[in-house]
């Protein structure tokens, strides 16, 4: 359908999972939180599946993080709803029985690159920009900095986010917060094979395992999305998400009206 902002594709016992706004770099807004969550709870019981590779359409963005447009409209009333979504999202990664392979096939911010996080491998290509950019739009950086503690010591936790600074897929790979890296054209196929891979395994080991990994993080996840709401909550009530998402929008819509130089 026209309306799809999520495509489910298959290649035998593994499912494409691809995100499909590349016009918005396939940034986070309700659809598309919506229909990831339902599309991977639906493959999460197929029986016929038995991995997954989630990626992004086009070759910018793997996920680019929160549409600014919907940041800009939130009324705080509206705010906990939102992170309840959002964290459904992350969740129905979290939930996987089945090995998930996130294809970083380009730009992975804020909430794309805690899409990311939660997914058992991460592969992308030494150029790509990854990184928690929050703080840049307003807001704090909690559920990112909690899902980073998993994969990262303190101090480059604390460096990336509370400067919002974009790291390369290299530097990423480098300090543990991306597993292998591959060519920029071959991000895709070479996910695909780690994932035709893991889809051989045992099906119920690799359930089991994987289990026993989220029970020992769902506590501190948990602990991390409420205190990401309260956060939030005194975020949008100073109101600077609203103004930068705003400045963000209007230097985009400027940018679209200069005239061609060509």
């Amino acid at each position: 359908m026209s309306n799809d902002v999520v495509s489910v594709d298959r290649d035998g016992e593994v499912a494409i999972v691809t995100l499909n706004r590349p016009e918005r770099m396939n940034a986070v807004n309700a659809s598309l939180r919506g229909q990831l969550t339902d599309a991977l709870n639906t493959l999460n019981k197929a029986q016929d599946v038995r991995a997954i590779v989630l990626t992004g359409q086009g070759n910018r963005a793997f996920c680019s993080g929160q549409d600014l447009q919907e940041s800009a409209d939130m009324q705080w009333e509206n705010i906990v709803n939102w992170l309840t979504a959002q964290r459904n999202m992350y969740q129905a990664v979290r939930d996987l029985n089945k090995p998930c392979v996130a294809a970083i096939n380009g730009v992975a911010a804020g909430a794309g690159f805690q899409l990311a996080l939660c997914a058992d491998i991460r592969i992308t290509a030494p150029q790509t920009l990854i990184g928690q950019p929050e703080v840049k739009a307003g807001l704090a950086s909690i559920v990112g900095s909690y899902l980073m503690t998993l994969h990262v010591g303190l101090t480059q936790n604390v460096a990336m986010s509370l400067t919002g600074e974009l790291i390369s897929g290299q530097r990423a790979h480098d300090i543990g917060l991306v597993t292998t890296l591959a060519a920029a054209g071959e991000v895709v196929s070479v996910s695909l094979e780690k994932a035709r891979q893991l889809a051989t395994l045992p099906a119920t080991a690799v359930r089991v395992s994987k289990q026993r990994f989220r029970e020992l993080t769902q506590p501190g996840f948990d602990d991390a999305v409420l205190a990401g709401v309260r956060a939030q909550l005194e975020c949008y009530a100073d109101g600077e998400p609203q103004r930068s998402a705003q400045r963000f929008l209007a230097s985009r819509r400027s940018a679209s009206r200069k005239p061609d130089d060509t």
